[in-house]
């Protein structure tokens, strides 16, 4: 019995004794069940009698004994206690808490989903790095954290996509586009421009795609540059992403808004709402009447567009796709952002509560040797995604990036995540998850397998050790659920580190397979099933963070 399954027992209690007439209540739609700090206090605890006792006008230890005995007569129900001012303490029938490990069997990849955010159509973006260099170490943690949520969200039931926003226009692109020029020329870096390994060699790129391009005059050279340079360093980008594991279902181009009349559309619609002034030859959108600490710019006074305008027509393009909330991922250097975002949503007549959600990470400092990394031999300045991948690998790189919580500043450790040992905690974690594929296959070499789940007897899972891990098992489709809604990827993380901890300690105290002339018992089955069971949640929490789970390492 799952805590979720636990918690439709106790409100199915509830609602006996309400029919009964026992208990004037309302039924609550949902009831809490958690794990108590205490294991001898019993496998789980709620606190419903308490929340039940005001509105039924009677004491909380009256309600709890009410409650108690209803629960007493479940066939999964071994014991319930009354605790302290009305807690009910509930010990699971052992043959009940062992059919945590057959449902995850049984379920198998889908064990861990729940709907808990269905109905939510989520349109979720992050990383959108500038197509002027590599994939920086903080977009590529972005990447990790992001691509982490989105599965995350799915799981919960949420319609999600991964969308990435592609700053293909403005000054940006021009001072690109001219330190290619220069490079390619062999002239000094332009003032603003671009620096580093990567600008010579998209530059040679283009030179050998267009063999005379230096002959042209200096806009026609500027031209290609700009064109032919952005197409390569997005390649380059989207490619070093799918390397990692990062695919997105949308790449949207800046530029289309400015080809497809987005940006007048935006503009008009909230001068329609009446938030839109002119003064000094410049259109302003009034965002303090929003919060803001000063109204923005949408078109300059010598008919630039601005960014924000941009933003307001990307905006409103999400919305008109008809996505319920906009999810935006930003680095530490975009705080400020934050409240300019808000109003403009406001000022489209949308409520920046529901529609809208903006999360800031924090940086990403790499030390080795306790020294600080700041030089990137293919970059020539700051250490990107790639370096990261061949410094440490896809998998430590994701799961070290995605562990801590996104409002913490990270210091990460290149010789503790490259290292083979229990120490570094992606290697503690697939270990566990070899372990257990190493027990599987030699148990099938013994002709052992799992047989069918209605054979097997889950009552034999007695063992102190076996009861903690059927209920850390038990509590990973609330993990999932709670990192999904707090968005919050290291919670998985962290869990999935507590469970291989467990398993090993129920590995070290339980004999799995027979030895020597030993014959294999229904206890053998069980704790089969069992290890399948943990296996089984280690993928699929793993899998949530786009890490591997290896069968042997």
């Amino acid at each position: 019995m799952t805590p979720e399954q636990l918690q439709d027992v106790v409100r199915t209690a509830v609602a006996a004794v309400v029919e009964r007439g026992e208990l004037p209540v309302d039924v609550p739609a949902e009831v809490v069940v958690e794990r108590p700090k205490n294991p001898e206090h019993g496998d789980y605890a709620t606190n419903v009698a308490l929340r039940l006792a005001k509105p039924a006008g009677r004491p909380p230890r009256e309600v709890a004994e009410l409650l108690a005995a209803q629960l007493r007569a479940h066939a999964g129900i071994d014991r319930v206690d009354v605790a302290g001012p009305g807690f009910l303490n509930i010990t699971l029938a052992q043959g009940a808490l062992g059919l945590i490990a057959v449902n995850a069997v049984t379920d198998g990849p889908a064990y861990g989903r729940t709907d808990a955010l269905a109905g939510q159509k989520l349109n979720l973006e992050f990383v959108s790095a500038n197509p002027t260099g590599p994939v920086h170490i903080g977009g590529t943690r972005w990447a990790a954290v992001g691509d982490a949520l989105g599965r995350l969200l799915e799981a919960s039931g949420a319609s999600v996509t991964r969308e990435y926003y592609f700053n293909d226009a403005g000054a940006q692109i021009d001072r690109f586009a001219r330190s290619l020029q220069a490079a390619a020329k062999g002239d000094p870096v332009p003032e603003d421009g671009y620096a580093g390994t990567y600008i010579n060699d998209i530059a040679a790129q283009v030179l050998a795609a267009q063999p005379g391009l230096l002959e042209r005059d200096d806009e026609e050279q500027e031209r290609v540059f700009r064109t032919r340079g952005v197409e390569l360093m997005w390649n380059e980008i989207r490619s070093s992403l799918a390397e990692f594991g990062v695919v997105f279902d949308v790449y949207f181009s800046e530029r289309t808004l400015h080809e497809s009349g987005a940006l007048e559309k935006a503009i008009a619609r909230l001068r329609e709402e009446g938030h839109v002034y002119e003064s000094d030859g410049a259109v302003w959108l009034r965002t303090t009447d929003f919060g803001d600490d000063k109204d923005r710019v949408l078109v300059k006074s010598d008919g630039e567009v601005t960014y924000f305008a941009a933003d307001c027509a990307y905006y409103l393009d999400k919305r008109e796709r008809g996505f319920d909330k906009v999810v935006i991922m930003l680095g530490a250097d975009h705080t400020g952002y934050v409240g300019r975002y808000k109003a403009l949503v406001a000022a489209m007549g949308h409520d920046p509560d529901t529609h809208l959600e903006i999360l800031i990470g924090q940086l990403v400092n790499l030390v080795r040797n306790g020294e600080p990394v700041r030089m990137s031999k293919r970059a020539g300045t700051v250490v990107n995604l790639v370096d990261l991948v061949e410094a440490i690998g896809a998998d430590a790189a994701r799961y070290a990036l995605a562990r801590a919580s996104i409002d913490q500043q990270i210091d990460l450790d290149l010789d503790l995540w490259s290292r083979k040992s229990n120490d570094n905690p992606v290697f503690y974690v697939q270990y566990a998850h070899a372990r257990i594929s190493s027990v599987l296959r030699n148990a099938a070499d013994l002709g052992l397998g799992l047989g069918e789940a209605a054979d097997v007897d889950t009552a034999l899972l007695g063992h102190e050790r076996e009861s903690d891990l059927l209920r850390a098992i038990g509590e990973f489709p609330r993990v999932l659920t709670a990192a999904a809604e707090l968005r919050a990827p290291h919670r998985v993380a962290r869990y999935l580190e507590e469970l291989a901890g467990t398993y090993h300690r129920f590995y070290d105290s339980c004999r799995v397979l027979p030895r020597g002339d030993e014959e294999a018992t229904p206890l053998t089955t069980a704790r089969l099933w069992l290890c399948a069971a943990t296996a089984t949640v280690l993928r699929n929490g793993l899998d949530v963070l786009g890490v591997h789970a290896p069968e042997r390492m």
